[in-house]
């Protein structure tokens, strides 16, 4: 069985590339993470692909803009019927709020559930050298909860969060709040352009209630072997 706590990443190019990975990975993975690459070279193709496999999906474009405009943005995805999408958090409390208002007032419309609406933290990417040349005083961690807290204030289901911030998001945000943390790599991985970065276990364990993992599965010269060993590491008594 398929675990919904691994999210892999469609970091790919073309529809062709993603169908081959999906296919590779069979119902070893149930979650996908569709992003800019992907997402803008092939448009919504790519999600009514995954839909027609029984997948849910992860839209990952990171919205950043005025309130209106990232509302009304979100509004136009949504139609896409994906599980999960996000947006900037410092973009900004009226930004999300606003944001998540118009998310759930038109799924009331459409009769549907709303499609879970997360915020970005700080990227995972960031390295210290990055953060001070933004001319950021507070330290990365505290900026990350501090981010995570607004989120929550504005009405949204969680954030997107290095598995270092995540036990610290998660005391402070309680139980039920979302963090899907990227930056995640198995055992024996290259860290590639990651920065604050842990093994698959250790991001569960800091509080990550989904993981995403891109290159250590769409890089392996066996992806769904790679997908399996991530299973093993996270769940050793059922694989």
């Amino acid at each position: 069985m398929a675990d919904e706590r691994i999210i892999a990443a469609l970091d790919v190019r073309t529809l062709a590339e993603a169908e081959k990975l999906v296919e590779k990975l069979g119902d070893s993975i149930v979650f996908y993470k569709v992003g800019m690459e992907l997402f803008y070279a092939v448009g919504p193709e790519i999600i009514k692909y995954l839909k027609g496999k029984n997948k849910k999906i992860f839209l990952d474009l990171k919205l950043h803009d005025i309130p209106n405009t990232v509302a009304e943005g979100l509004v136009s995805l949504m139609r896409l019927g994906v599980d999960i999408f996000n947006v900037h958090a410092s973009g900004g409390f009226t930004m999300m709020s606003r944001a998540a208002q118009r998310v759930r007032e038109e799924a009331d419309k459409m009769g549907i559930n709303p499609p879970k609406l997360i915020a970005i933290t700080v990227l995972t990417s960031m390295d210290g050298d990055d953060w001070d040349g933004l001319g950021m005083h507070m330290p990365i961690d505290e900026q990350a909860v501090r981010l995570a807290l607004l989120s929550k204030d504005a009405g949204l289901d969680g954030v997107v969060a290095s598995p270092h911030e995540a036990a610290r998001i998660r005391r402070a945000c309680g139980k039920n709040f979302m963090i899907v943390t990227p930056g995640v790599r198995p055992t024996g991985s290259t860290a590639d352009d990651q920065s604050r970065i842990a093994t698959p276990e250790q991001a569960l364990k800091n509080g990550a209630s989904q993981i995403v993992v891109g290159r250590p599965i769409y890089k392996a010269d066996d992806p769904r072997k790679a997908a399996e060993q991530i299973l093993a590491e996270i769940n050793p008594a059922d694989c």
